[in-house]
């Protein structure tokens, strides 16, 4: 009996030790869930505080599929990219083209963004207007110089007002900044310009460019300077203008549907009987109104913004205006535009010239896909049409160079095929480093035979970033020869083709299409063949010009007219403009009587546009950039032009996002050029999606991190994108604004109550076992 006695008071106090330390656990869990119950509802509140500050940043979670989203600084946190629908509003009037291009920009966040966007425009185009749509009201840009109309942007930027920044990155590149807009809401901005039709062999063309193809940007010389005692330093002589200003994020095909819709409507007033008007790479429908006019417009509404759209018009046979002279007035000066085609007149009885053509293919990785393709059957073409008695090389360049024949050699049948098959086996891949290449065709190709005609002609897509280093090459070290330009895809870089062929004495011809090869380089062939007019040059009679440009004059060939403008001092001048040449040994020219130009409109900005072209084309001859700016600034106010050095800003005058509230700021992403292969694409403004790097690109979640937050926008990724950096980032320690604060509570609260509980019926139990144990005492 004692025995068993003794056994149930060693259970019972066993059992009151385990039911103690299980109340105590019991009570101290459910403390320490009231305290993180407590701690995690003022941590609730901080982080909804968070949220409030990072309004417009979500995760890849909270948008829909399909949306863009770029990394925030913010960890953890994206941008969802602004949209843009931009429609083109072109009216032609004879030799001039008014074009108006509005981008409606779309914030489809719930917060505060600024949208910036690159895009291009021709290479002769005078941009004057800048308007920004709120509600019914328009607000008229105005025209500043650059750092002044930045500034104005930013302070109305920090103010909460909504403005719009236009400014020119390169000559045909622009960056289109819209601050201020608010969740859901969409801001109108209208942007206009003026160009001159472009007329060769008979046929009529204009140009919108649609998309900024990447650029290959050779990376700053280094040069050393040494003193007489050994000490010395590097001096780094960048050859790219604005090298950290343009980059754009670049959309991967491969994972994205494209993007940036455009619209094209075309008015076409030729202003003589038209017979074919075709688009070169889209479909469109095409309503007549009479025998002169023409209304296009796409076919589907609108087209994603990934190649260049191009409408050339033919007039009637025998109805192909030769000659035309405009004026216009303004400010109490004239402005004239005069374009004369010369007649087809060669020296029949000289022997054809021989010539000595070196062609230069770029075979970088911009070329990759139909680029290269058209590129090699165009030279395979060209290679074919050489005369036996002619002289030629091939110099292929991506990041290096071959100079095939290493110095001309004659067009046997032998040296054509060798070159034509080593053409047809060239691959696109690499940078784009185009100087050496252009070197060694001026520099290094010995001496011109007496009687013989050098041409260099360059196949490219011009896909860089050096163009004055380049200009300053041909100027410079061209000699005799002339440089044909031949731009090959959807979106070339037609500011640099043109410039250049202007510069060496060349002629520009642009393929766009496997389909154009054949016609295009036969229209370069002719030009080839047939002597140029040279000496070309415009005086005028009874009136004193302030300018004519282009100056100087460049030379033609055969089907190519003469287009000019000119500033007078008079409102109403008379006497005559005489415009002079020579085609061989025959000279030529031509009268025109100012009283009897036509109104025009649109003409002085035309030869602002020009006149600016020109200062800007010959900067390497300029030691003082400081008095070249001015000069250009000067014209480029005088007509409210945008320039380098000017912009046009628009600035409401009501603030419109509350103060306090956080502004996000995205750029809005590009298609890839239509043709282009995305992993063959070089350069530093090309920034591919995270995704499509390796799982091993970054060593550490932090480390990306820290790269994605050093700018607002690093990269471009798509949600797909966006998901595998959130996924990557899983052990990053981030704030977790989700937590359920108010359940964590009401757990800590019945556990709780349920110590409590479990403590009461413990204190009845060893009540009850104090009375067996008393009762069991002997």
């Amino acid at each position: 009996m004692f025995l068993e006695d003794e056994f149930v008071i060693r259970r019972v106090r066993a059992s009151r030790v385990s039911i103690s330390l299980l109340v105590a656990f019991v009570a101290f869990a459910a403390s320490i869930l009231m305290t993180f119950g407590l701690v995690t509802t003022v941590y609730a509140e901080e982080s909804q505080q968070k949220v409030e500050q990072l309004a417009g940043l979500v995760r890849p979670n909270d948008v829909n599929s399909g949306s863009l989203l770029f990394p925030a600084k913010e960890p953890g946190f994206f941008v969802e990219a602004p949209r843009l629908k931009t429609d083109v509003q072109m009216d032609v009037s004879g030799p001039i083209a008014r074009v108006k291009v509005t981008q409606r920009f779309q914030n489809p966040s719930k917060g505060w963004v600024e949208g910036t966007y690159v895009f291009p425009l021709p290479e002769n185009s005078a941009v004057d207007v800048l308007k920004m749509q709120i509600g019914e009201r328009f607000i008229e840009g105005q025209i500043k110089p650059r750092q002044e109309a930045r500034e104005i942007y930013e302070q109305a930027k920090a103010e909460g007002k909504k403005a719009a920044l236009l400014e020119q990155q390169r000559p045909t590149i622009f960056t289109n900044q819209v601050a201020n807009i608010g969740p859901g809401e969409t801001i109108v901005v209208q942007i206009e310009y003026q160009q001159a039709v472009h007329q060769s062999g008979g046929a009529f063309s204009l140009r919108f460019p649609m998309v900024v193809a990447p650029r290959y940007n050779p990376a700053p010389i280094v040069q050393s300077v040494e003193f007489n005692n050994g000490a010395g330093f590097a001096l780094a002589n960048d050859p790219v203008e604005n090298r950290e200003q343009i980059g754009a994020p670049l959309l991967d095909p491969r994972d994205n549907a494209k993007i940036n819709p455009v619209a094209i409507t075309v008015n076409l007033k030729a202003g003589f009987p038209l017979s074919d008007v075709t688009s070169s790479f889209h479909d469109v429908d095409i309503k007549e109104d009479g025998g002169q006019n023409r209304m296009i417009s796409l076919k589907g509404e609108s087209v994603p913004a990934d190649k260049d759209f191009e409408l050339t018009w033919r007039a009637a046979p025998g109805k192909t205006p030769s000659a035309g002279l405009f004026r216009e007035v303004v400010n109490g000066k004239a402005y004239l535009l005069a374009f004369v085609t010369p007649p087809a007149t060669p020296d029949a009885s000289s022997p054809a010239a021989k010539r000595e053509v070196v062609f230069v293919i770029d075979n970088s990785g911009s070329m990759s896909g139909p680029s290269i393709e058209q590129a090699k059957e165009s030279l395979a073409l060209a290679i074919s049409k050489l005369n036996p008695d002619d002289r030629f090389n091939v110099i292929r360049f991506d990041d290096t160079m071959t100079d095939y024949f290493n110095g001309l050699v004659a067009a046997a049948p032998d040296n054509r095929e060798k070159a034509i098959a080593y053409v047809r086996g060239l691959t696109a891949d690499g940078g784009t480093e185009m100087l050496p290449a252009l070197q060694d065709a001026l520099r290094n190709q010995g001496t011109v035979e007496n009687g013989a005609l050098r041409q260099v002609v360059f196949l490219t897509d011009g896909a860089i970033g050096n163009e004055q280093q380049l200009f300053a090459e041909i100027s410079q070290n061209r000699g005799d020869a002339r440089v044909f330009t031949v731009g090959i895809g959807s979106a070339p870089n037609s500011y640099f083709m043109t410039k250049a062929a202007e510069i060496g004495r060349g002629t520009f011809t642009q393929i766009g299409s496997a389909d154009q090869v054949a016609g295009r380089m036969g229209e370069l062939f002719a030009k080839l063949q047939n002597p140029a007019m040279t000496d070309i040059a415009a005086t005028f009679e009874g009136v004193k010009a302030e300018d004519i440009t282009p100056s100087p004059m460049p030379d033609l060939y055969t089907g190519e007219p003469v287009v000019l403008t000119a500033e007078l001092p008079e409102e109403k001048p008379a006497g005559k403009l005489q415009i002079i040449g020579k085609t061989g040994v025959q000279p030529w020219r031509v009268d025109m009587d100012i009283a009897n130009a036509a109104d025009g409109q649109g003409i002085s900005k035309l030869w602002a546009r020009r006149k600016i072209d020109d200062l800007e084309a010959r900067a390497y001859e300029r030691e003082d950039r400081a008095s070249l700016d001015k000069d250009i600034e000067t014209v480029a106010l005088a007509h409210h032009l945008v320039s380098r050095v000017t912009s046009l800003v628009a600035v409401d005058v009501t603030p419109s996002r509350p103060a306090g509230e956080p502004l996000g700021s995205a750029k809005l992403p590009l298609n890839l050029p239509d043709g282009w292969d995305f992993e063959k694409v070089g350069g530093e403004e090309v920034r591919p999606a995270p995704a499509s790097a390796p799982d091993h690109a970054m060593a550490t979640p932090q480390q990306e991190f820290a790269q994605l937050a050093a700018s607002r926008m690093a990269a471009a990724p798509t949600a797909k994108a966006a998901g595998l950096i959130a996924q990557k980032s899983a052990s990053v320690k981030l704030p977790q604004t989700a937590t359920r604060a108010d359940e964590k509570i009401v757990r800590g609260i019945v556990m709780l109550l349920a110590a409590l509980l479990a403590a009461s019926g413990l204190a009845v139990w060893r009540r009850r076992v104090r009375g067996v144990l008393a009762g069991a005492k002997p």
